[in-house]
Formats: structure tokens, C-alpha cells, sequence
């Protein structure tokens, strides 16, 4: 019988809860806004080891519109390249208007990107 890998989640005690009722968790000493957020880095981790991705990176930014001489940008949470496809992936409770806005503009300007949510 095979071990099973379960991911060492901290909860960060001093602000446990955002407005969004997100819990800001560590992770292999990184901190991530919300516990969906580190537990799809645990996935990506996995499979990364697997071979079933190439590589992936953390909260990549995008210039999605300039206006009067100052850039917008979104910032997904991960990048992922899979050896043949690259995609970006925002993990999401729910969507806020500000969130439905940046993944218009980010869609119009890069189409060639697939945006995933993953929830």
C-alpha cells in the first residue's frame, strides 16, 4: 500500500479571514491568498513531478490597457505550460465585478491565451 501525500496547509493566525472570507495559508513557505489558491499549487506541484505539465509560475502580470500613461495590469495566479500549450489560471470563490472586467480586457488583448478558472 502506497502512502498518500497530504499537503501541510498553515493558516496565517493574524488576519485569518479577508473580505472575501478567504484565509491567507502557507504553503512550503510561500503565502497564498486563499487555501484553493495553495491547494492548486500543490496540484500543479504533483504535476509538475508527474510530467503531466513543463513548468508553471506564480502570479505572472499582464498589461491589459494604458490609460493616461498608466498601465493596468492582472495578475493571474498561475502560468502554466504543459510542453505544447500555455494557459493562465485564476482560482476564484466567486467573481467580483473588478475580476469580470480585468478577464474581459485580458481576453481581448491576449486571445492566443486561454484564461481557466478553476474553483
Amino acid at each position: 500500500m502506497s502512502a498518500v501525500y497530504i499537503p501541510d496547509f498553515r493558516q496565517n493566525k493574524r488576519n485569518p479571514h479577508s473580505k472575501y472570507n478567504s484565509t491567507r495559508t502557507e504553503y512550503n513557505g510561500l503565502t497564498f491568498d486563499s487555501k484553493a489558491e495553495a491547494l492548486r499549487h500543490s496540484q500543479l506541484c504533483l504535476m509538475l513531478r508527474t510530467g503531466q505539465i513543463k513548468s508553471f509560475s506564480r502570479q505572472p502580470s499582464f498589461i491589459i490597457s494604458e490609460a493616461g500613461g498608466k498601465a493596468v495590469r492582472y495578475r493571474p495566479d498561475f502560468i502554466v505550460w504543459d510542453g505544447s500549450n500555455v494557459w493562465v489560471e485564476d482560482v476564484k470563490g466567486f467573481a467580483t465585478a473588478a475580476f469580470k472586467a480585468k478577464s474581459v480586457m485580458f481576453r481581448e488583448k491576449y486571445p492566443y491565451l486561454e484564461l481557466r478558472i478553476i474553483k
